[in-house]
């Protein structure tokens, strides 16, 4: 009679749990959390904490990587919602009203740009969409809400995410660079700013270092741009649904609506201004800070995530918008 079989035995590695990744030491969270802590400080520029944030971020590593990534988020909404005690309502509504038609053709042209140029280039559908995406409204927070409309996997969000995220960081060096070499006018860079910066954080801080009435301006503006990522999820989310079959998933900017509604308390009790500059400068400082949590999140596995294909896109896409709306606005904007 023949013994009976016995399985084979799993190979030790396979029967003992996975070994979690050792904590950061103690100097390295100190060293986090001190340079956050100076972000808050008047005397730290936007540019400054987002290159800090940056240096440590691609050195040293972020020690609390899924928690900063959490609260960058939710401060730049928290920020912007505070940037609006800045503005009353008819002002708001009337920069908006102003810069409509400038917005809808931006979105236009940028994503007939980037379509075209993805195919060209023969980037992956799914990811050329989302990169031409995120570039004609507004960086990440487009990727994301378009990313589950058209079914996108981890990789196509991970590497539009990516190259958006490099690109943020270049223009909050280069564009108030470019516009006092040009000698903009405050309207002048708010408009260009809005239109060819990818990510809110981004706009806010390269106009917050320009000027006071630029930052107002470029916030309402990049603010009426986002608003767009309503109807662009949902045409994309009923196009995924028609051909393949997906879900409509969309998300909703539900902070802009907040945005609006503290502008109208300013309109409606105007005797609050000494609250509201408190409230305006708590906000300004605040999104230093999440320039700093930005940049922190940058690592070499993100550079790394960047494929060559996607990333030529993600350049020639914004060198075009970024040119084509300077020239139009050194041109017809006063």
């Amino acid at each position: 009679m023949s013994a009976p079989s016995v399985p084979a035995a799993e190979p030790f590695d396979a029967v003992l749990p996975p070994e979690p990744s050792p904590a950061p030491p103690a100097w390295h969270r100190a060293l986090f959390l001190a340079l956050a802590a100076a972000a808050l400080l008047p005397v730290v520029s936007p540019a400054v904490a987002l290159g800090a944030g940056a240096i440590l971020g691609l050195t040293l590593g972020n020690p609390f990587e899924a928690v900063s990534a959490r609260v960058s988020k939710l401060l730049l909404k928290a920020c912007v919602v505070g940037l609006g005690f800045g503005m009353s309502l008819p002002a708001v509504l009337a920069v908006g009203k102003d810069g409509v038609g400038v917005t809808a053709l931006g979105i236009a042209f940028a994503l007939s740009v980037g379509l075209l140029l993805g195919r060209l280039l023969h980037v992956e559908q799914t990811t050329g969409a989302l990169i031409s995406g995120g570039t004609a409204i507004c960086g990440g927070s487009a990727i994301a809400a378009l990313g589950p409309a058209l079914g996108a996997g981890a990789e196509a969000m991970g590497v539009s995410l990516a190259t958006v995220f490099l690109l943020n960081g270049v223009a909050l060096y280069v564009f108030p660079a470019v516009g006092h070499l040009l000698d903009m006018s405050q309207h002048q860079f708010a408009l260009w700013a809005a239109i060819a910066i990818h990510d809110t954080s981004s706009v806010v801080g390269a106009a917050a270092s320009y000027g006071t009435e630029a930052l107002a301006e470029a916030t309402v503006l990049k603010l009426t741009r986002a608003l767009w990522i309503v109807p662009l999820a949902l045409g994309a989310a009923l196009w995924h649904r028609k051909t393949a079959g997906g879900e409509v998933k969309v998300s909703i900017p539900w902070f802009i609506g907040l945005f609006a509604l503290a502008s109208a308390v300013v309109a409606v009790f105007p005797g609050g201004a000494a609250l509201y500059d408190v409230l305006v400068a708590l906000a300004k400082q605040g999104l230093v800070l999440t320039l700093f949590l930005i940049g922190a999140g940058l690592s070499r596995a993100t550079l790394r995530a960047v494929g060559v294909r996607p990333l030529v896109q993600g350049v020639l896409l914004w060198v075009a918008v970024g040119g084509a709306s300077l020239a139009a606005i050194l041109a017809w904007a006063g």
